[in-house]
């Protein structure tokens, strides 16, 4: 009797047809379903590997954030941008953005994608005056535009500076200090020992700033990385970064220990954030975390009394309202004509860079085929111990 043939859990078409199937068991049912099943979409871009490809990226953050993606209410414009308060900054930290967008693009392509950048941003600030920009929010808005194109990012980025990055858009630093003070108390509950030794050494939480307000943007090189963190912060508390923040550091712990307790070189240390960092098992963690010790129960704490989250006290709210929505199914019927038959790739362009905009964003935004190909291929790096625990 011929001896059964092993499985090859690690096979790569194996693989690719397990993604498949994972995307249509799972993911497709739930953008269907009416009204859309939001919180399995949550959980898809929470668990392991995310959301797989921009493809999918395109179709579930707006429903994660609750945009109707057949009615944009906001178009970018150049009128009067130069005379808002903060043009010159926003152009400067574009300017410098470089390093955010595709190695290898086209220099005249990535000026075009600058230029939406620009527009983005202060269409954001011109319709909401009370947020204030803060350095650090030109690289969530450029992380959104790589992704879902130019209209869809503004709905995008007005819903998260209305909700999960609001304390950071105040006119002072005080709600932003608020949120970093949440560390040392998640630390100090999971690890006392390095919990003291980083008060000894004085080093404070500024170190974990930029982590912040960029959604890890910023500091992260590679570019599939951050967009693993999107995925999981789209789908979570708005408090969830500074979990993640508190993972990182424990996940250091003995570096840390092992350096002298010094502030200069313990900020020097954890300030360079390591660019080989098992993702999948942080995030694991810092949802455990949560769980464990949610911001309710922290905010109880003296030093967190002082101040209230506006992110924290309107999230209910806003996830509430994301329960309710119709699916794109049903929504796309009711309307007709280019403005809204391709909200994402970035179609409705102005001027001459408007050939540059579509080779750029086609670039980045993949067909059908090269989309397949990407889940498959992201598949390969995390799927075996997942999905062959689901078929």
């Amino acid at each position: 009797m011929k001896a059964e043939e092993k499985v090859n859990p690690y096979d790569p078409f194996r693989i690719f047809w397990l993604s498949l199937h994972f995307v249509n068991l799972y993911v497709y049912p739930s953008l269907h379903s009416d009204p859309v099943d939001v919180e399995t979409l949550r959980r898809a871009a929470a668990s392991k590997g995310g959301l797989l490809s921009n493809e999918l990226r395109r179709k579930v953050w707006p429903k994660l954030l609750n945009i109707n993606v057949y009615e944009l209410p906001y178009k970018p414009g150049k009128d009067g941008r130069e005379n808002h308060k903060d043009y010159n900054q926003v152009v400067l930290d574009v300017s410098r953005s470089m390093k955010r967008f595709p190695k290898g693009m086209p220099s005249a392509e990535r000026a075009v994608l600058q230029e939406q950048l620009v527009d983005i941003i202060l269409e954001v600030l011109r319709c909401n005056p009370q947020l204030s920009y803060y350095q650090g929010y030109h690289d969530v808005a450029v992380t959104l535009l790589l992704v879902v194109g130019e209209r869809m990012a503004i709905a995008m980025l007005h819903t998260l500076s209305k909700y999960h990055l609001r304390d950071f858009m105040d006119p002072t630093m005080d709600s932003t200090k608020h949120i970093l003070n949440y560390l040392m108390p998640i630390l100090e509950e999971v690890d006392k020992e390095l919990h003291d030794f980083m008060i000894r050494a004085e080093v404070g939480t500024i170190f974990a700033l930029s982590w912040l307000i960029t959604w890890y943007g910023h500091v992260l090189s590679e570019f599939k990385h951050t967009l693993r963190l999107y995925d999981f912060f789209l789908a979570s508390h708005p408090m969830m970064p500074i979990y993640l923040a508190a993972t990182i550091v424990l996940h250091r712990e003995q570096e840390v220990k092992q350096t002298e307790c010094d502030m200069a070189m313990l900020h020097h240390l954890l300030s360079r954030i390591p660019q080989d960092l098992p993702y999948e098992l942080l995030i694991s963690q810092s949802q455990d975390l949560f769980r464990c010790y949610p911001p309710a129960l922290l905010a109880k704490r003296p030093a967190l009394q002082s101040r209230k989250s506006l992110s924290i006290s309107t999230f209910k709210d806003f996830q509430l309202s994301t329960l309710h929505q119709r699916p794109d199914t049903v929504l796309q019927p009711r309307h007709s004509g280019l403005d809204v038959a391709l909200p994402y790739d970035g179609v409705q362009q102005r001027g001459k860079g408007s050939r540059m905009v579509k080779m750029a964003v086609w670039g980045l935004s993949a067909t059908l085929g090269a989309a397949i190909f990407a889940v498959a291929q992201t598949a390969m790096e995390w799927a075996p111990d997942v999905l062959l625990q689901l078929f």
